[in-house]
């Protein structure tokens, strides 16, 4: 495991917490700064010190992390970092990060230049709307700044030449297929990502920067509506019930309810389709931001008292209020004339929710689902609202 160092000093996790990771970029440019210290000294360091890319932590603006191997292969110097993401469910956790190193000393100029490519296993862009161009290979430019500044910092004054650094993984292209990357265009491996360099465990800054880079590819396609699901059940159940739906516009948006409709609105879409299950409509149905089980729980009574008001006996009303979860609840109100009305109410409520978040130019749609894969409730989903329109950024990336 990494270590934090703020200001040159070793620091520790603190105990009782779920342990924190390094994000592939870090990787990368420990990786780099190894093969050139190698290269310059003929020295194997152990560990190695990395900058952070700002912003940083208070007191925390660099890394040390173990490296695997360095090794001299008459072309340049290859050294190995392996991705430790901590006590995150991350698909690389364990990758084997490479970096290869060339240093050519003759050139002549203002210098030092760092030259940084993807190798095997990293992947390349061919969609516009992220943050790197098409037919680059998917380092991000925050990695890119903290690999070039990795390197930076331990040529001698006197290099003036070009440092080349070719960033690989090996299993990449195997791992890739475990991540989003396809659906974003991304093919041939994995991404090298991390704004601040540092994994933390279930990170919401993490699924939310997913869901913008989601969003970012579709509307850069030129499309102007998507399906947010919460998760990949749902989305097969959506793509079961609407085929015509493109890939580019399913999201798992997962609990992220106000973010989501937030981005979607900031970025110009003029429709969205949520697919739910009845836990996650009844929590968007109380209005909550995000509808994780840590920060909402399902209110029974409140719940009950819509069962009331949609028609439902007093039996059922106080079963209801019993009841452990919605999915339950829902069953209890049963199939007939109030179960129906139940649940348009909750759509109602979730749409009234989800157009306070989102504002009013964006459309709202629901298909509820219950955990049997039955629909309960679907809006109209016509394919044509799904038509791109002449994308927005028909070159490189649209940041």
């Amino acid at each position: 495991m990494s270590r934090r160092a703020a200001s040159g000093q070793e620091g520790h996790l603190r105990e009782g917490h779920l342990r924190e990771g390094f994000t592939t970029g870090s990787a990368a440019a420990a990786a780099a700064r190894a093969a050139t210290l190698f290269a310059l000294t003929g020295e194997v360091p152990q560990v190695v010190d990395i900058p952070l890319p700002p912003p940083h932590l208070p007191g925390l603006n660099r890394l040390i992390i173990p490296i695997a191997s360095v090794v001299d292969d008459e072309m340049g110097v290859r050294a190995a970092v392996i991705k430790d993401a901590g006590d995150d469910p991350d698909a690389t956790h364990g990758a084997r990060i490479e970096a290869h190193v060339t240093l050519d000393p003759a050139f002549s100029g203002v210098g030092p230049h760092v030259l940084i490519g993807g190798g095997r296993g990293v992947g390349r862009v061919t969609l516009p709307g992220l943050s790197v161009a098409v037919g680059q290979a998917a380092i991000n430019p925050g990695p890119e700044a903290q690999i070039r500044q990795s390197v930076l910092e331990v040529l001698p004054p006197y290099f003036k030449g070009i440092a080349l650094v070719v960033i690989e993984v090996p299993d990449g292209e195997a791992i890739a297929k475990h991540t989003l990357n396809p659906r974003l265009g991304i093919v041939g491996g994995i991404s090298i990502l991390g704004t601040g360099g540092i994994v933390r465990p279930y990170s919401h800054e993490a699924w939310a920067a997913c869901i913008d880079a989601g969003l970012d590819v579709a509307r850069a396609a030129g499309l102007q509506a998507v399906v947010l699901t919460t998760g990949r059940r749902s989305e097969r159940l959506l793509q079961e019930r609407h085929p015509f739906v493109p890939d580019l516009c399913l999201i798992q948006a997962a609990d992220f309810f106000a973010h989501a409709l937030g981005a979607a609105a900031a970025r110009g879409f003029t429709d969205v389709v949520w697919a739910v299950f009845p836990g996650k409509l009844v929590k968007q149905a109380q209005g909550f931001a995000n509808t994780h089980a840590r920060a909402a729980e399902l209110d029974f009574a409140l719940l009950a008292d819509w069962a009331r008001q949609a028609g439902a006996d007093e039996a059922t009303v106080v079963a209801v209020a019993q009841a452990n979860t919605a999915a339950q609840a829902l069953a209890l109100a049963g199939q007939g004339e109030a179960g129906r009305r139940l649940v348009e109410l909750l759509v109602a409520r979730a749409r009234k929710a989800a157009q306070g978040f989102a504002g009013s130019a964006l459309s709202v749609r629901y298909v509820v689902f219950d955990m049997t894969g039955a629909c309960l409730f679907a809006d109209p989903v016509p394919q044509s609202i799904f038509a791109p329109a002449t994308p927005l950024h028909p070159g490189a990336g649209s940041r």
